[in-house]
């Protein structure tokens, strides 16, 4: 791949894929990597830059390959490091990125270091490894994060006679930080993969890698001193590489995680993602220009990571108790859509399958200060089974054709993975890539030409934000400004049609041109701009010298 700017993060277009769900080259019912490596072609003409692949590490799959037991290799049901290398260098090929997920909280508990530690003495270095205790009310201000499997962030282990910690499931014990061996074994693993030629890493869970009693256990000053000397080690050893955080916190807390521009190059910016949702449904701008105003300045070398959507439950944890409230009740009417602090639904069904709002929603993903993450499938409007246990429902099988199986895997459907979605209105036979591609007016054509737009204005990865007045709450109005490349971003949040008046008296003489016809609007001349926009309608304008 030909040399780029050591921080080609900030102009990617992130999508994220479960190679397991994607595409099944070997025909034995699971995704793998050969069949990612097939379809790179596929993402490339999309308009993706960067690969981001959940977990394809030897692991139990209890908890869909996070429970990681060997860091180094490859999980049979994928293919080999052989194939990992193949698919590197042919992404690589095709200038796109590839990120991976590292692991650092915690290990299955079948990790070879796990059993080790427990059937070793107290005291010796081995048992230390992870986190132990005779009392299960250690810790005790420490919220248990999956409250609808849990109990307590303590398990017996009756091997062991003690007691042992997990943030996450049961079966996930936490690595002990505290031990330097582990700090080293963890670098070690980040040496593995970027030798390989990894990108990226995801760091999954960093919030919760040390305890304290006293405190909530999350985001310790402790943590960042490690995040430091992992990034001073990237920075000497493995320069251009990307590291990005997984915090599900509040802002003020989040930013932590770039540090001074020496801890993480991106942190997902969770506190948004809800807020686009009840921006949506409560047709007005208040909640996402809210959560921004709160959101601190970050550093020049840094960028938020956004998304509508992913493989976890849309998580309600960072929005206050009545907000939750009105989302579950706007967004999750069917009990078994809620999980843990979340709804575990598809981007498509959450809209309830309105191309209208689907295509605003995806406008604001795209032009939004940050770096955008798109999950697999979102790109055809993919549907979701709530049928499925845990979050399973939105980790179904890629929808290629309306042949059997949807194109994913040529075996007999009782062999798949997971089944495929069978709901009507989501249907392989109707929803999938083929059938799409042969229709201009597909939402997948749409996708592709809103990222091929993107991809021409630089404004909008790297660009500074400025809130433009619109004349009504409904609507939202913003300038991106990067080197001369200006983008106006206006949205019409209400389903009725709005007429605004745009305070853009900043930039007067400049003329609009929508992007996506090159139609130019009448210049600026200050004082209000008049514009009219369709129920939840949205235009994207440059600003060009008159």
């Amino acid at each position: 791949m030909s040399a780029r700017s050591a921080d080609w993060y900030k102009d990617a277009v992130i999508y994220e894929v479960r190679v397991r769900s994607f595409f099944d080259a070997n025909d034995d019912g699971k995704g793998d990597l050969r069949g990612l490596t097939s379809k790179l072609d596929y993402l490339k003409d999309l308009g993706v830059t960067a690969l981001w692949l959940l977990p394809i590490c030897p692991s139990p799959m209890r908890d869909d390959g996070y429970d990681i037991s060997d860091y180094r290799n490859v999980h049979p049901d994928v293919g080999t490091l052989e194939d990992f290398r193949i698919m590197l260098d042919a992404a690589h090929e095709r200038g796109m990125r590839v990120i991976m997920e590292l692991v650092l909280n915690h290990t299955s508990d079948q990790h070879p270091w796990f059993q080790r530690a427990r059937s070793a003495q107290r005291g010796h270095p081995d048992r230390d490894w992870y986190v132990w205790s005779d009392d299960p009310k250690r810790y005790k201000g420490a919220r248990v994060v999956f409250k609808d499997f849990e109990k307590s962030n303590w398990t017996w282990d009756e091997q062991a006679g003690a007691h042992y910690w997990h943030r996450f499931y049961h079966h996930q014990p936490d690595l002990n930080f505290d031990h330097p061996t582990v700090r080293e074994a963890m670098l070690a693993v980040v040496d593995h993969w970027f030798g390989l030629g990894v990108d990226g890493l995801r760091l999954d869970a960093v919030p919760y890698l040390y305890e304290r009693e006293g405190t909530d256990c999350e985001n310790l000053p402790e943590t960042h001193e490690f995040l430091r000397q992992l990034r001073a080690r990237v920075d000497a050893l493995w320069p251009g590489r990307m590291l990005l955080a997984e915090a599900n916190q509040w802002p003020e807390d989040a930013v932590k995680y770039f540090g001074k521009g020496d801890e993480c190059h991106m942190a997902f910016h969770f506190p948004l993602m809800p807020r686009l949702f009840m921006a949506m449904r409560l047709e007005e701008r208040r909640p996402i220009t809210e959560i921004l105003a709160r959101t601190p300045d970050i550093p020049t070398n840094c960028q938020w990571a956004l998304f509508l959507r992913n493989h976890d439950e849309l998580t309600l944890e960072m929005v206050t108790a009545d907000e939750r409230d009105y989302l579950w009740k706007e967004y999750a009417k069917d009990p078994q859509a809620r999980l843990n602090m979340g709804i575990r639904r598809r981007l498509a069904p959450l809209l309830d399958n309105d191309r209208r709002r689907i295509e605003l929603m995806s406008s604001l993903l795209f032009s939004l200060p940050g770096t955008p993450v798109l999950y697999y499938g979102d790109e055809i409007g993919m549907g979701d089974d709530l049928n499925l246990g845990d979050r399973n429902g939105v980790r179904t099988p890629m929808q290629w054709t309306p042949g059997p199986n949807a194109g994913f895997s040529s075996v007999d459907a009782s062999k798949l993975l997971l089944p495929l979605v069978g709901d009507p209105a989501y249907h392989w036979q109707t929803v999938n890539v083929s059938v799409q591609h042969a229709n201009e007016s597909s939402l997948l054509h749409w996708t592709r030409r809103l990222l091929h737009l993107r991809a021409r204005h630089p404004a909008f990865g790297r660009g500074s934000t400025v809130f433009v007045d619109a004349g009504t709450y409904h609507a939202l109005a913003f300038v991106r400004e990067h080197e001369g490349d200006r983008v106006l971003v206006v949205c019409n949040l209400s389903r009725y049609t709005r007429p605004l008046t745009l305070d853009l008296a900043r930039w007067k003489g400049a003329v609009p041109v929508e992007l996506f016809g090159r139609v130019k609007f009448p210049p600026i001349k200050g004082g209000g701009y008049p514009l009219t926009l369709g129920p939840r309608g949205f235009c994207w304008f440059a600003l060009e010298t008159a």
